[in-house]
């Protein structure tokens, strides 16, 4: 299967939909914010009448209401694949929740589940004391796990003490017993990591478009449906907190201009892709290419390599899928 990463607007989407054109494939989305119903002008979710006809699985999956976890996507995402498998369909997943892909690739950390209760307590003591009081307290029962968390990764500090706390053991020791990771499949890794300034350009651009393409009246419609009139109310966590949408409801309340809601907006999204290509620079054996999906070279290029990668590892190649794998052996 193909696994297609980078960045928020580096044309991911349509690379998705050129190679599922030439080979028969099916996208599999690992957005974590696009899962969600209702949310579709700030994900920038591919409207149905331009998926060209090719499904596209893991969009519109989740009520905005239900908590879904890394490990509730891994556990989907693995069924939809099994069918894909049994359709002989080349699985290509697209997104940018890093966490979701790892997660679902390497495998579920056995860990005790979540304690909404403890996590109330939790996040009353970082608005309380702080987040970097909490993140002390996570040094105190894990300092191996608090190494490697980001004093102001409130999300990631919580979720490591309510193991740690429900566990009665550090979060660490946990990981150690390793994972079962996703079975059957040979991922390939393709990365988008086109120019920053350029990648800047197309963010600002998209924001712009986004605005005034009704992400206002979306977020208006998705905020009075939930019952949050006002920004005390808003939540902090999940698609209500997502890029854009806060931005979009201050405004529709009258507290922000649209003119300050694009610019916040864009800092946002300039600050979230310059986290993503970080996370995916971490990735193992991705094969990166300079430019953007869209990019007719640029999708030649990807071409051209996945067809030199197939011809490379005719052996590994009915994981792919066997009508997949022949058509990708002959696509030149």
């Amino acid at each position: 299967m193909l696994a297609i990463v980078g960045p928020t607007a580096t044309g991911k989407s349509a690379l998705a939909l050129r190679l599922a054109e030439l080979w028969g494939g099916e996208v599999v989305n690992f957005d974590s914010m696009q899962l969600y119903r209702g949310f579709n002008v700030g994900t920038g979710k591919l409207p149905p009448e331009e998926r060209r006809g090719i499904l596209h699985h893991l969009l519109d999956a989740v009520d905005p209401s239900q908590v879904f976890t890394a490990g509730d996507y891994a556990r989907e995402a693995a069924r939809t694949l099994a069918s894909l498998r049994e359709r002989a369909k080349l699985p290509i997943l697209v997104g940018g929740t890093g966490l979701y892909l790892r997660t679902l690739l390497l495998g579920l950390f056995e860990g005790p589940g979540r304690s909404e209760e403890l996590r109330a307590r939790l996040h009353k003591v970082a608005r309380r004391r702080s987040r970097v009081f909490l993140h002390r307290m996570l040094q105190r029962f894990d300092p191996q796990t608090a190494a490697r968390i980001h004093p102001r990764d409130t999300q990631k500090v919580i979720r490591a003490l309510e193991v740690c706390v429900l566990a009665r053991r550090p979060f660490s020791s946990m990981l150690a017993k390793g994972r079962a990771g996703l079975q059957g499949f040979r991922t390939i890794k393709i990365g988008l990591n086109p120019d920053r300034a350029e990648l800047n350009r197309r963010i600002d651009a998209r924001v712009e478009a986004m605005f005034a393409s009704g992400l206002i009246d979306e977020a208006r419609g998705l905020f009075e449906a939930k019952g949050l009139s006002s920004g005390a109310d808003s939540p902090r966590q999940g698609p209500f907190a997502s890029l854009g949408y806060p931005q979009a409801a201050a405004t529709a309340r009258g507290e922000l201009s649209v003119e300050e809601a694009i610019r916040t907006t864009q800092a946002a999204t300039r600050r979230y892709a310059k986290r993503q290509r970080t996370w995916f620079r971490r990735e193992e054996d991705v094969r990166w290419f300079k430019g953007f999906g869209d990019d007719p070279v640029i999708q030649q290029e990807v071409i051209d390599w996945l067809a030199h990668a197939s011809l490379n590892s005719r052996g590994s190649a009915s994981g792919m899928g066997s009508t997949a794998a022949g058509s990708m052996l002959s696509a030149n």
